[in-house]
């Protein structure tokens, strides 16, 4: 990392997450307050979300000059949602974390630490899940699935969760990729990614907007 690059965008995209936003932008601030050598921005996409998640990121984003939303028009999907917000992001490197709580923001300095050390990515890789022992093993079917289609090696047990500098953002961007998977793109282009083991929790409100479908649609691209 350049002695001078001291702005982390942290990415939320999210679609219903309502009772989950303010429980995470605290916990966000809290590990950001440890790292006074680094300032950031907090930019939430959502989803087109028929809840009170956008009136909810409307008043955070009052309230708290860090935070920053996108809020689309419609739904464009899992997929070029979070992308989008991770091209619109303005810091020398992104963090991508789920709305869900699932995500531990508690791995930042980590993260960050692995990036100041010439890691261009950083993935968080779940070693295992407090979810049901059903979706779990449904997920690591779908890893072996993508594994047995792709022609790139490509990482197990990870979600997108991770840090990707801005040399990788600009990449990405120049792919101009019209479905872009980001955790595949980023096998593709032959990055060294950094792995941080962690247990994910159990999500506390709300439900997962991911199933068998969606999951299976991913690993189609």
């Amino acid at each position: 990392m350049p002695a001078e690059a001291q702005k982390i965008t942290i990415l939320t995209p999210c679609f219903a997450e309502e009772g989950n936003l303010r429980a995470l932008r605290e916990r966000v601030k809290a590990v950001m307050r440890t790292l006074p050598h680094v300032t950031h921005e907090h930019l939430f996409i959502d989803n087109a979300s028929r809840d009170g998640t956008v009136s909810e990121l409307r008043a955070l984003a009052a309230s708290d000059p860090a935070v920053l939303v996108i809020i689309n028009n419609r739904n464009f999907g899992h997929v070029r949602s979070p992308y989008h917000g991770l091209l619109e992001a303005r810091g020398d490197a992104v963090i991508v974390m789920a709305a869900d709580l699932q995500d531990p923001p508690e791995l930042i300095p980590e993260f960050l630490r692995l990036w100041q050390a010439g890691h261009e990515v950083v993935m968080g890789q779940k070693i295992n899940s407090a979810e049901s022992q059903l979706f779990f093993a449904l997920r690591r079917t779908y890893y072996r699935l993508v594994k047995q289609l792709a022609d790139v090696e490509l990482l197990e047990n990870v979600t997108g969760f991770g840090l990707y500098s801005r040399k990788v953002i600009e990449d990405l961007r120049a792919l101009d990729e019209p479905y872009p998977y980001v955790r595949g793109l980023v096998c593709e282009l032959g990055y060294d990614i950094a792995r941080v083991p962690y247990e994910q929790p159990r999500r506390e409100r709300g439900f997962t907007k991911n199933n068998f479908y969606t999951l299976y649609a991913v690993a189609m691209l």
